[in-house]
């Protein structure tokens, strides 16, 4: 039986220009906001009858910047280290047989915007800007949630790993509503675990800025704020500026 040509119905769009710094999961730093906007053949408000009522969603997306021609049965955890190798079924790694990720973000508002329709405001995900998305799926806590869940090699609960330091004439260069997400995101200490040298000097695009930081033991130093520009000279970002 020929299967249906999955179809993108939306894109994600975030503070993150490029995969580096962006959380390993989603609901790590649950002060990051982005918008979902659908494709002009899904706009149909229709299509989102009750979803108003629910706190949390389900985004099916697509690894579009991992995608390779190959696939190998095992990879890398970063939580171990990029050190041991685990069966590629058992980890949330990019580089699957079918590039498709899943995350668990809250639903923080929807509303009608000119010339893109209803669009969803959310908080917590993980993704790249333009990501696409292949399906939304109401969370369900009776059948979604499973306190008592193993973790497997992950532990933890993937909370903050380091004390940020950032000098005040650096923190006003970044928007009052940007700060506490770029922390979070910070504090979860973006580098590859594989990478500890303490004079290398990080460059970190977020909201339209190139943070850059450097990082010794458990603490991590903001060095310079600078604007970064588009080719056309926009700052990135402006488009969740502009609709929210």
């Amino acid at each position: 039986m020929e299967l249906p040509e999955m179809k993108i119905i939306a894109r994600v769009h975030s503070d993150f220009a490029s995969k580096f710094g962006v959380p390993r999961q989603s609901g790590l730093v649950e002060e990051l906001e982005s918008t979902l906007v659908f494709e002009p053949e899904y706009r149909n408000p229709d299509a989102l009858r009750g979803l108003e009522g629910f706190s949390h969603l389900w985004l099916i997306w697509v690894f579009d910047q991992a995608i390779r021609p190959d696939w190998s049965p095992t990879v890398r955890p970063p939580r171990l280290g990029g050190n041991a190798r685990m069966g590629v079924f058992a980890t949330r790694s990019p580089f699957r047989p079918n590039p498709i990720g899943l995350s668990c973000v809250r639903l923080l508002g929807m509303g009608r915007q000119s010339g893109v329709g209803t669009v969803l405001r959310l908080g917590g995900a993980d993704l790249m800007d333009g990501t696409p998305i292949l399906d939304v799926k109401p969370y369900v806590p009776y059948a979604d949630s499973h306190p008592e869940a193993a973790g497997g090699f992950t532990g933890g609960d993937g909370g903050a790993t380091l004390a940020v330091e950032f000098p005040p004439d650096l923190l006003e260069r970044v928007p009052p509503e940007k700060q506490a997400a770029l922390r979070g995101v910070l504090a979860r200490d973006p580098r590859p675990s594989y990478q500890q040298d303490p004079s290398r000097v990080y460059g970190l695009e977020f909201a339209g800025l190139n943070v850059r930081f450097t990082v010794e033991g458990k603490s991590l130093v903001v060095r310079a704020i600078e604007q970064k520009k588009t080719l056309e000279g926009t700052p990135r970002g402006c488009f969740l500026q502009k609709i929210w």
